[in-house]
């Protein structure tokens, strides 16, 4: 056989591709419609009341992902059951009668019943022909690139009524589009993604990929929790950075610790945060360990390695009293890791964006206290914030020039 193809436009519509399809040997033909354009921005509904004989000839471009729906007749053709078609009202009706018609010998076999109900139904469908009575002809198309005639344009027609509609997110899944309903940047979408990105091993320099991911700490703030892997050295490391600004004033927070239970307890330690043991006279600086999100007992941990791996209390340079000293401090550090001997631990962080679980939330922890305070200017200098203007700063740079 022979398949023409013609890109024609139709008057106060839109371009199409017609596909007609000729055998010679069995004298089989076949037409079609695609639409030329895309998908428009919006979904079209046409109505059109059908009182006469002429609107049984109006043009039609239907569609293969449009609905054909005549109510009176509770007929409905469904999307994706026939192919796109430049036809008229009455072809359409015609294509509809010729599929009811095509296994009817079969069915008047199998289930004579059912036979019979689609006879008459193909009866009442061939009678809308003849527009004895008026009925309504309704094409919705979630594409919008569905058409029906208007034999008055560019003058109004009265009996047709054309609706525009917004898709909803079933239509455009049927038409495989894919709708962002958020910002690709949103919040949320940081909230549940994992961001990865390259960069290079602090210790051999080799490429590693570095995983970040926004994290909610319950009854506090969130904060971006940062991890390397490197697969040519082995070498691992985390860091936590805090995903807010710097509070108006520093946090102090001491919790006396009296129960194993205790080192459970989440602990966000910023890199601004100091950390205290009285009972042991150790204060770790600000910087130190960098920030981290553990709990309570991974801290101690650290600070014992910290402590471990010090060069100067380590090898045959080392001094026999610093030794003893330094093992009998790991000694009562184990103690209070194991919950063994109680003591206080203190975390001063000038920022305020340090945290430590209260296990009894949102009710007042018995042996947490919160305290919040005035920083020094000594603190805000080591936090920069004594030379840091947020406002006024754009007209003094324009006097300044």
């Amino acid at each position: 056989g022979v398949t023409r193809l013609l890109l024609t436009r139709i008057p106060f519509f839109k371009e199409i591709i017609v596909s007609s399809f000729a055998c010679d040997s069995c004298s089989w033909s076949n037409t079609e419609i695609q639409s030329a354009g895309r998908i428009q921005e919006q979904g079209v509904r046409y109505t059109l009341a059908v009182t006469s004989r002429q609107d049984m000839n109006r043009e039609v471009v239907k569609t293969d992902c449009a609905t054909a729906r005549i109510p009176e007749l509770d007929f409905e053709i469904p999307a994706f059951t026939q192919k796109g078609v430049l036809t008229t009202i009455e072809g359409i009706i015609d294509r509809a009668v010729a599929g009811l018609e095509q296994d009817q010998p079969i069915r008047r076999v199998t289930d004579e019943e059912v036979a019979s109900k689609i006879d008459e139904f193909i009866g009442k469908l061939k009678q809308l022909k003849e527009v004895h009575s008026p009925f309504t002809f309704i094409i919705d198309d979630p594409s919008g690139n569905s058409f029906v005639e208007n034999p008055h344009a560019p003058q109004k027609d009265d009996a047709l009524v054309v609706t525009h509609y917004r898709r909803t997110p079933q239509q455009a899944a049927m038409l495989g589009l894919e709708l962002d309903e958020k910002p690709a940047d949103s919040v949320e979408d940081l909230r549940n993604e994992v961001l990865q990105f390259n960069t290079n091993c602090p210790e051999c320099n080799a490429p590693a990929n570095t995983n970040m991911k926004l994290v909610q700490i319950p009854h506090f703030k969130e904060v971006i929790i940062m991890a390397t892997n490197c697969d040519s050295c082995g070498h691992r490391t985390n860091e936590v950075k805090s995903g807010g600004a710097i509070e108006p004033q520093g946090t102090r927070i001491t919790l006396r610790i009296t129960d194993s239970s205790d080192m459970t307890r989440d602990i966000l330690k910023s890199e601004t945060c100091s950390v205290e043991i009285p009972e042991l006279e150790f204060e770790l600086g600000m910087g130190a360990l960098g920030g981290k999100f553990t709990t309570l007992e991974g801290l101690l941990k650290d600070i014992r390695d910290l402590v471990e791996r010090n060069p100067f209390t380590l090898g045959d340079s080392s001094m026999p009293s610093k030794t003893e000293k330094l093992q009998e401090f790991i000694g009562k550090l184990n103690e209070i890791i194991e919950g063994k001997t109680k003591a206080h631990f203190i975390m001063d962080d000038p920022a305020g964006n340090s945290y430590l679980q209260n296990v009894y939330a949102p009710e007042e922890d018995p042996e947490l206290k919160v305290e919040h305070y005035e920083r020094t200017f000594e603190q805000n200098e080591d936090l920069g914030l004594n030379d840091m203007k947020t406002e006024g700063y754009e007209s003094e740079g324009a006097s300044g020039r």
